[in-house]
C-alpha cells in the first residue's frame, strides 16, 4: 500500500472509531476558550476543567480578567501548575485584548500568537474551535507522538511535525484532526503501553507491536 493510500486508510477509520471528537475543554465564549486553552499547558484537560467554572464566574470577561490582582490569580489558577508563569500570560493576554482588540479575541495567527502564552498550538485550537479557521494543526505530545509512531513524521519539534501533517491532510480536516488522534492517544495508543494488540490500526501502523510496553487487549 502507498503511503498516500495507508494514510487515507487511517484517517478513515479514525473517523469511524472517533465520530465525535471535539475539545473537551469547558468555555462558554471565545475569551474562556483561549483562558482554558493557556491553562491547559503541561497539564490535564480534566484538572482545567475542575478549576475554570469558579475562575470564569468570579472573572466572566476579558475587562474583568485584566483587572486581576496577580497574587489572587494564582491561587484561583494554581491546582493548574506553574500558576506563576500562567497567571501572568493570562492577564497579560486579557490586558492586550482589551487594550488592542476591543476586548474581542483575535481571529488571525499573525495576532493570536502577540497574545502573552499563546504559541502556534493554542492559536490553533481557539482559530478552529472559536472562528471555524483551519490555519494550522494544533500539535500536542499527543499528536506527535501518534504523528511519529504511525510515519507521519519523524520530526521532533511540534511546529516542523505540524508542517508534515499539513502536507498530508486536506485543509479542511485540520482542526478536526488533532482530536481524533488526541481521542486514539488516550484510548489506545497509550505513552508508556500501548494496547497494540486492540488497535485499529495497527495493520497500516510502522510502530505496532514494536513499542517497549505494548500490550495485547484484555
Amino acid at each position: 500500500m502507498k503511503k498516500a493510500e495507508r494514510i487515507t486508510e487511517i484517517d478513515r477509520r479514525l473517523k469511524e472509531a472517533y465520530p465525535k471528537a471535539h475539545i473537551v475543554l469547558g468555555y462558554e465564549t471565545d475569551f474562556q476558550l483561549l483562558v482554558a486553552v493557556i491553562l491547559s499547558a503541561q497539564t490535564t484537560d480534566v484538572t482545567v476543567n475542575k478549576v475554570t467554572p469558579a475562575l470564569f464566574a468570579k472573572y466572566p470577561t476579558a475587562e474583568a480578567m485584566a483587572d486581576a490582582d496577580l497574587e489572587e490569580f494564582e491561587q484561583d489558577i494554581r491546582p493548574t501548575g506553574f500558576f506563576h508563569n500562567k497567571a501572568r500570560n493570562v492577564i497579560g493576554a486579557a490586558r492586550m485584548i482589551v487594550a488592542e482588540f476591543g476586548g474581542k479575541v483575535p481571529d488571525t495567527m499573525e495576532e493570536l500568537v502577540r497574545l502573552p502564552g499563546v504559541a502556534r498550538k493554542t492559536a490553533n485550537i481557539v482559530l478552529y474551535n472559536a472562528y471555524g479557521i483551519n490555519d494550522g494543526i494544533a500539535v500536542d505530545t499527543h499528536v506527535k507522538r501518534l504523528s511519529q509512531r504511525l510515519g507521519f513524521s519523524a520530526e521532533k519539534t511540534p511546529e516542523k511535525v505540524e508542517r508534515d501533517l499539513m502536507k498530508l491532510f486536506p485543509r479542511d480536516e485540520w482542526g478536526t484532526l488533532t482530536y481524533r488522534l488526541i481521542d486514539h492517544g488516550r484510548a489506545v495508543c497509550d505513552a508508556k503501553r500501548p494496547i497494540c494488540g486492540e488497535c485499529t490500526l495497527a495493520e497500516l501502523c510502522p510502530s505496532a507491536f514494536k513499542v517497549k510496553g505494548w500490550r495485547e487487549s484484555s
